[in-house]
């Protein structure tokens, strides 16, 4: 009867022995069967053999299923499918049912942190994303009333803390940045249609006596709402389209980036426009120079043909542009109110300038410290509401807006994270970048969309607080975009070179040469991935 041997233990190396015919009492060799570990000796080590030639070695691993796979992060999906519902007629100050639902994925990333049993941030992330505490608390207890304080200290904490750590945690893999990339572009789709049909149709809010300008479910109370969406979601496509591996991806991409262009014009938002210019040349220089003067090419060209074809809309247009270079000679009524609001902010910090006047006290303070030229409010209408004048209740300019009301402390916290994330990513970048300038080359270029898409949103967000505040509807999905780009920019390196990116990514590729998928959070930690053992190893001869 035959029965496996225990291995035996290592000896002194001797004089080779003549060879001799195998049988079923000597020990096993490199080309007889392997004894399966079960019979081994308690406390005995598995021999190398073992390992690489077991039956077992060779099955394939089978991923998970897709919905599970990105099971974590449909939360934020829902989210943001909810800024698709129309707000309320108002002045666009109450809640919205994306501003409860929030509340619901700040409560899952909890639920998950729990049932994973891990560490939910990094150090880095805890520390830039707690870093605002500090500046709104000391804010809030410098507001005029308790209720104020604590109203204000809530709204802060939901956009710049709460939200965007939830979203970093629901966030796994780069699978799954990418399908908040894609849910920003399809939100985009849905509310650029929407804005053009209005446009044409003479139903959008009132701008230069015509119901013209394209506004989405958001109403003339908040006209950044649906550019906002439209600027995220332009870009998000054109740094989607920088994937390797994946042509149908990258044409798809294309096209809505360029489809994007007409509502992103029609919303008449003279920030989203050079906010978006400054992050698309971001992320085009981000992937090479050579991209970046193509796109340059092609977006002329297609300004030219966009701008003669809109008919009506192209004069209006020209006028909008020119009013950019007009700003200091001649300002129209809102950039005058605009500089009347930035002067007063200015002045409420040097009366306060450390803790600022207190979270929600520009508009109480405005009037002892704004200039004659400053008018009572803007007059909105159309897109269904009927006219009402507007109160200027913010400077619309977001760095200013925290100066004013948090002082120096708030400022240097809140602006200051922003500047690390900004830092952190761009520094992921470096670590994903192919040097040859090709993005399939390898492992890093797999990952170069999310790179730049991390990028590009947050440049447009720090360029845009330049000339627009939170407030309305859409200000949560400002902590969307600051969560999903704290995932880029804060999570650990590991995190980003694992698991199921690296299998969707070079499909085939990676595979072939056997590469194991180490530490990756979506197949459980440490797990690998055993190929066959045939293959050289390194050190082989």
């Amino acid at each position: 009867m035959d029965q496996a041997l225990p291995y035996p233990a290592p000896t002194a190396p001797t004089a080779p022995a003549v060879p001799t015919t195998p049988t079923a009492s000597t020990a096993p060799t490199a080309h007889a069967p392997v004894a399966p570990d079960n019979l081994a000796p308690p406390g005995a080590p598995t021999p190398p053999s073992a390992r690489t030639h077991h039956p077992l070695a060779r099955l394939p691993h089978a991923p998970p299923h897709p919905l599970r796979h990105t099971a974590t992060v449909l939360p934020v999906v829902l989210l943001l499918a909810l800024l698709a519902l129309p707000v309320p007629a108002g002045d666009g100050s109450g809640g919205t049912p994306a501003d409860a639902f929030s509340a619901l994925v700040v409560g899952c990333a909890l639920v998950h942190v729990v049932r994973s049993a891990r560490r939910p941030l990094t150090r880095s992330a805890a520390v830039v994303l707690g870093l605002p505490v500090v500046g709104i608390a000391a804010a809030a207890c410098s507001s005029s009333s308790a209720a104020t304080g604590i109203t204000g200290a809530a709204r802060y904490f939901q956009v710049f803390v709460l939200v965007p750590a939830a979203v970093l945690v629901l966030i796994r893999d780069a699978r799954q940045f990418r399908v908040l990339a894609w849910a920003f572009v399809g939100l985009a789709l849905f509310q650029g249609a929407l804005g053009v049909h209005q446009n044409l149709t003479g139903t959008g809010a009132s701008y230069m006596g015509a119901d013209i300008r394209a506004v989405g479910t958001f109403g003339p109370s908040d006209v950044m709402g649906m550019a906002t969406v439209v600027s995220y979601g332009l870009i998000a496509s054109l740094a989607l389209a920088f994937r390797p591996h994946a042509p149908r991806q990258r044409a798809a991409a294309l096209t809505c980036a360029g489809l994007l262009t007409v509502p992103l014009a029609l919303s008449f938002s003279r920030g989203a426009w050079i906010a978006t210019v400054a992050a698309c040349g971001v992320v085009l220089l981000l992937a090479g120079v050579r991209h970046a003067l193509r796109a340059a090419l092609v977006a002329t060209a297609a300004g030219v043909v966009l701008v003669a074809g809109l008919g009506l809309g192209s004069q209006l247009l020209q006028d909008r542009l020119t009013s950019i270079t007009d700003v200091t000679d001649a300002p129209d009524q809102s950039v005058t109110d605009r500089y009347a609001m930035w002067a007063a902010s200015v002045d409420m910090w040097r009366d306060h300038p450390v803790t600022g006047v207190g979270l929600k006290g520009f508009p109480e303070h405005r009037d002892s410290h704004a200039s004659l030229a400053l008018s009572s409010g803007s007059d909105t209408a159309g897109a269904g509401a009927e006219f009402r004048r507007q109160p200027l209740l913010s400077p619309h300019n977001m760095y200013l807006l925290v100066l004013s009301e948090q002082g120096l402390i708030g400022l240097l916290t809140l602006a200051g994270g922003w500047l690390a994330l900004l830092v952190c990513a761009l520094r992921g970048w470096a670590r994903v970048r192919v040097r040859r300038g090709h993005a399939g080359d390898g492992p890093g270029g797999a990952r170069l969309d999310c790179a730049l898409a991390a990028c590009g949103l947050l440049v447009w967000q720090l360029v845009d607080f330049m000339y627009a505040d939170i407030g309305g509807p859409s200000t949560v999905l400002t902590a969307v975009a600051l969560g999903g780009c704290a995932w880029w920019a804060l999570r650990g390196r590991g995190e980003h070179e694992g698991g199921a990116d690296g299998m969707a990514c070079a499909a085939g590729a990676s595979c072939a040469t056997g590469s194991a998928y180490e530490g990756n959070s979506a197949y459980g930690s440490g797990s690998s991935y055993e190929t066959d053992a045939s293959r050289p190893v390194a050190g082989a001869r």
